[in-house]
């Protein structure tokens, strides 16, 4: 069996580290086709190099753009890649621009794909990431679920048939890495004020457009952080700095740390000691979880929505109570295990084999 697998952004590298390692204990050929989406080296080539990940066998080195730009680039790079391979599956990952380009490409050639991190849903239509999940799961010809809630909802869409619970691969190397960190120091980026405060610190990242789009609610959001009474290590998606940059907003605040992005085992190193979690992202919302960290979102929903059980995860679009609930204390709720006992990447592999 062939099976190339398309990643573009750092939470696809992280998803695909465990699947790589899952099929090298194979006799599988596995091509993994970089698109270039994240090509910032802090957001993509050194996952590559802290998750053991096998270097691309392709890179489209496709860069930054708008949506229609960057997946219509996508598109015209991807046709002579499947067309020189032939895989017996074409592998996506998540929700990102780079899954829906694979996921086209390989359609219009009747190739089949498989979509890991199936059926999640925000019932946000105005988020990019939603079309590209939906549109993905209705073309694909396996989905590959992380929860139960992700196959309710690809059967309320009429795709049980071609669903399959595997679990959720981000466990899989959050626990991983989580274990090969346990007894190491803070990162290095991490400074004394943060690292060494009192009153502990908090992870933060901001990156999605609905926060970072308009001058008003990005100063507003950058303001709550700096406003939480503990050290906020700001780890600064491109994005954010760019958008602070054209509308004038300063980072450099007292208690808040604008740092870059950090390797992923010294973000796992981080959240796992920080007190609380302040994010939009979805991965981070998850890890957090995982990590059993307090995690405050700053959206009106969540895909992960087993976060939520307990109060390990609090939404808070309107930025009225981030201030206290960044700093709350861990929930005693219990989490259970909804995203999988951490082998989800061998399933994934069989999922492929017996289809």
């Amino acid at each position: 069996m062939k099976v190339l697998s398309v990643v573009g952004a750092r939470p696809q590298f992280v998803k695909l580290a465990p699947v790589a390692a899952a099929f090298a204990q194979t006799g599988h050929e596995h091509v993994i086709v970089h698109t270039g989406q994240h090509y910032d080296a802090r957001m993509s080539d050194v996952f590559f190099a802290d998750l053991s990940i096998p270097s691309p066998d392709v890179h489209l080195g496709v860069g930054s753009g708008t949506h229609g730009i960057q997946t219509g680039t996508m598109l015209a790079a991807m046709d002579p890649v499947l067309e020189k391979h032939q895989p017996d599956w074409v592998l996506v990952y998540g929700d990102t621009n780079s899954t829906l380009a694979g996921t086209l490409s390989a359609i219009k050639m009747h190739l089949r794909v498989a979509h890991l991190e199936a059926g999640l849903r925000s019932f946000n239509r105005r988020m990019p990431e939603e079309h590209n999940r939906v549109l993905t799961d209705h073309a694909a010809d396996l989905m590959l679920a992380p929860t139960d809630v992700a196959m309710g909802h690809l059967a309320d869409e009429g795709l049980a048939a071609r669903s399959v619970l595997v679990g959720d691969v981000m466990t899989d190397v959050c626990f991983r890495v989580r274990d090969a960190v346990a007894d190491q120091p803070p990162p290095a980026e991490l400074p004394d004020a943060v690292a060494l405060g009192a009153e502990g610190y908090v992870v933060a990242t901001v990156h999605r457009a609905e926060n970072t789009d308009d001058r008003v609610r990005l100063a507003a959001v950058v303001d709550a952080l700096a406003s939480l009474g503990v050290p906020v290590a700001l780890l600064a998606h491109p994005r954010l700095v760019a958008r602070c940059e054209d509308f004038g907003i300063s980072l450099d605040r007292p208690t808040l740390y604008a740092l870059p992005p950090l390797a992923y085992p010294d973000m796992v190193k981080a959240v796992s000691g920080a007190r609380g979690v302040v994010t939009d992202s979805g991965g981070l919302q998850k890890e957090a979880f995982l990590l059993g960290v307090p995690c405050t979102t700053l959206r009106t929903e969540t895909e992960w929505t087993e976060t939520l059980d307990g109060g390990w995860n609090v939404l808070d679009p309107d930025l009225g109570r981030v201030k206290d609930l960044a700093t709350r204390p861990v929930p005693s709720a219990d989490r259970g295990t909804p995203y999988g006992d951490g082998h989800a990447a061998e399933r994934t592999v069989a999922a492929l084999e017996r289809a």
